[in-house]
């Protein structure tokens, strides 16, 4: 597989930064990124920041801005675009053809999300795209190896991935939080409290990770009958509320990357 010779990432915020940790950190040399951001201080050594975008063509072009700011940023970005350009979308709610509409001239279209756990080449990583070639689509998955699981889905479940596996970390750390809070509640002091919330979680997923059963599976195994796993998990089944709270959770984060889509979509 081969990776883009120039690449252009227009933004390096939160998600953007942590795909570029995560690539350098998979060795992917800096000198193949330049970066557009107008708040940035600083990038890695080798890489290029700058303010604007700059003249000539990229190999891909990442955008990871506001989707708001999108009608006003593509007549900066637009000239940059050509027959082997590879354009990368971030943007949440932001359709495949919304985007082609707005870069009629780019090569490829792929929309991909990732988590922060980029950074550390563990995020799920949704991708959805269509026309691109055999070379391009082995370029995207070039990309994505350094960052962690590439999953290529049907653009009509993207919202729901990103609720998924784009905002899922941060339920995953509210919980954390919660499990903690709810051990200071009951007595434990509560640094102690928030280190055994976290340590918990994180065996726990290292554990799941590696398993050649489900999670369900694990927790039955976790649970003696009658014994305290047992009286703790008949409180989270019961009358499925936990089920039911993640299931909201998950509907409602989907739910507003449709509102962003059809925001996008009148936009155009």
């Amino acid at each position: 597989m081969t990776l883009p010779r120039k690449m252009l990432l227009i933004g390096c915020g939160n998600m953007g930064g942590a795909m570029l940790a995560g690539w350098l950190r998979g060795g992917v040399a800096p000198e193949t990124f330049t970066v557009v951001d107008p708040y940035l201080e600083t990038v890695a050594d080798g890489v290029t920041l700058l303010r604007e975008v700059p003249e000539g063509e990229f190999d891909a072009v990442q955008l990871a801005i506001k989707p708001q700011g999108l009608a006003d940023a593509v007549p900066g970005i637009e000239p940059v675009m050509g027959p082997n350009t590879v354009l990368l979308s971030l943007l949440a709610g932001v359709e495949w053809e919304t985007l082609a509409q707005r870069f009629p001239r780019a090569g490829g279209i792929v929309r991909i999300m990732p988590n922060l756990s980029a950074a550390l080449g563990k995020s799920p990583i949704a991708l959805a795209g269509e026309g691109l070639s055999d070379a391009q689509t082995a370029m995207v998955e070039a990309l994505t190896a350094p960052l962690g699981q590439g999953e290529w889905i049907d653009e009509g479940h993207f919202d729901l991935v990103t609720a998924l596996a784009g905002s899922g970390p941060a339920f995953v750390y509210r919980f954390i939080d919660a499990l903690g809070a709810a051990a200071t509640s009951l007595g434990l002091p509560e640094e102690q409290a928030q280190r055994l919330a976290l340590a918990t979680v994180e065996g726990a997923s290292a554990l799941a990770a590696q398993s050649d059963v489900s999670p369900g599976d694990l927790a039955r195994r976790v649970a003696s009958p009658g014994g305290t796993t047992q009286a703790g998990l008949d409180t989270l089944d019961a009358n499925n509320r936990l089920l039911d709270l993640i299931t909201d959770t998950l509907r409602a984060a989907a739910r507003r990357g449709a509102e962003m889509a059809e925001e996008a979509r009148r936009g155009g």
